[in-house]
């Protein structure tokens, strides 16, 4: 794809990744986009790169802009990660800039990923900008949103927000404009890219959000690093950051299972009815086809998370162990949580997933059910009572 002039000497000059459909164990069926942002001014300004494969693509955009790469005055390297870091090396060799801004975090991660002695780094801090000629940069460190380098850029006379991973989506399009793709679409490639990486740092978004009111920043395109760019839909997306942030949930459960001789299956369609009879949405997963990432996108908004799993080797199955232990490090909170399954001679597999509760800070409204082997028309009642009883406290949490 050619350079995008975004709007008067403001291009796009990223890359698009059709193929990628893993991203640290998160699955990325639609893709993804490496995001640089070139703006041509007194000072020739580039922010971001792109992932060291699509370093070329990067290059040639340039080249179409500018002609020649030494035109490039200023690298801003608002995230180190390598999917917007792996072409710096090359960039910098073969553009000479003056200088390669970051925040103090970035520096240290510049010269520990790269080991470079040479290259022109400044270091920048909040409040702190620099003018490119008719314009300015303004930074705002955003430590651990989601890397503790990580920082945004301001242009106040354009209204541009350079948001580096925040507000990002995995997204592979042509078009570049949120007003140009599918809303329902790009609202759940948002909130998949919120669960499975921006969670942990809710507390730190949060705060970002205040600083950004408190800052009265007017704003009129958003611009992250994956995904398209944000001009029709800005106060959705920060809205929608809002609530997740601050862990709001909607009044539905996730009812998550893995079954080994569909028994914990049975006893998940239970529950699940018993959620249902109470009006209570429910969304039903199977671990063992779901994909992880796709899970954790329903846990983002689920007032309760309900698990069961069949008992192997004294343990739960490894599929649900898998979901489970990713979603903990993710640290959902403010949830509901209970646990069920079958079992032939142990049963320790609901003790486990209990634990996990506990780490996740869940409010355990159950202690936990268990039937052996197969469950019986009896045992599945309990089950539709269980449901009932999560269902109570969804309301009673509704309420409070």
């Amino acid at each position: 794809m050619p350079p995008f002039e975004i709007k008067k000497d403001i291009y796009w000059v990223g890359a698009i990744d059709w193929n990628v459909r893993d991203f640290h164990g998160y699955s990325t069926k639609r893709g993804s986009t490496y995001n640089a942002y070139l703006v041509v001014d007194e000072k020739v300004t580039l922010f971001d790169a792109v992932k060291k494969p699509f370093t070329n693509d990067l290059i040639h955009k340039l080249i179409k802009v500018l002609g020649d790469l030494e035109k490039i005055d200023y690298i801003v390297v608002n995230h180190v990660e390598m999917d917007h870091s792996g072409a710096l090396p090359e960039l910098i060799k073969r553009a000479k800039p003056e200088k390669v801004f970051c925040s103090p975090m970035g520096y240290k991660a510049l010269k520990e990923h790269f080991h470079e002695e040479d290259w022109p780094l400044v270091e920048v801090k909040t409040g702190d900008s620099i003018s490119i000629g008719k314009r300015t940069v303004q930074f705002i460190e955003t430590r651990m949103i989601h890397w503790p380098d990580s920082m945004i850029s301001y242009i106040p006379e354009e209204k541009i927000l350079i948001a580096q991973d925040a507000f990002g989506q995995h997204y592979a399009t042509s078009e570049r404009f949120d007003d140009e793709v599918k809303y329902d679409e790009l609202m759940q490639e948002a909130a998949k890219y919120y669960a499975n990486i921006v969670l942990p740092f809710s507390p730190q978004v949060e705060k970002l959000l205040k600083t950004v009111e408190e800052m009265k920043l007017e704003i009129e395109l958003i611009l992250p690093d994956h995904g398209v760019i944000w001009r029709s839909h800005i106060k959705d997306i920060i809205d929608a950051y809002k609530r997740w942030s601050t862990y709001q949930a909607r009044n539905y459960a996730l009812v998550v299972y893995a079954t080994m001789w569909h028994s914990t299956e049975k006893m998940a369609m239970a529950i699940a009815n018993g959620l249902m009879s109470e009006g209570i949405s429910v969304k039903v997963m199977n671990a063992s086809i779901d994909h992880r990432s796709d899970i954790m996108t329903q846990v983002l908004e689920a007032k309760a998370l309900v698990f069961g799993s069949s008992t192997l080797n004294n343990n739960m199955l490894p599929q649900m162990a898998d979901v489970l232990t990713y979603i903990k490090g993710l640290r959902p909170r403010k949830k509901i949580g209970a646990a069920f399954g079958s079992f032939g001679w142990s049963g320790e597999a609901v003790k486990h997933i209990n634990k996990f509760l506990e780490e996740m800070q869940a409010e355990i409204v159950h202690p936990g059910y268990r039937a052996k082997f197969v469950p019986t028309h009896e045992q599945l009642k309990e089950c539709v009572e269980i449901g009932k009883t999560i269902a109570k406290a969804i309301k009673e949490k509704q309420n409070a």
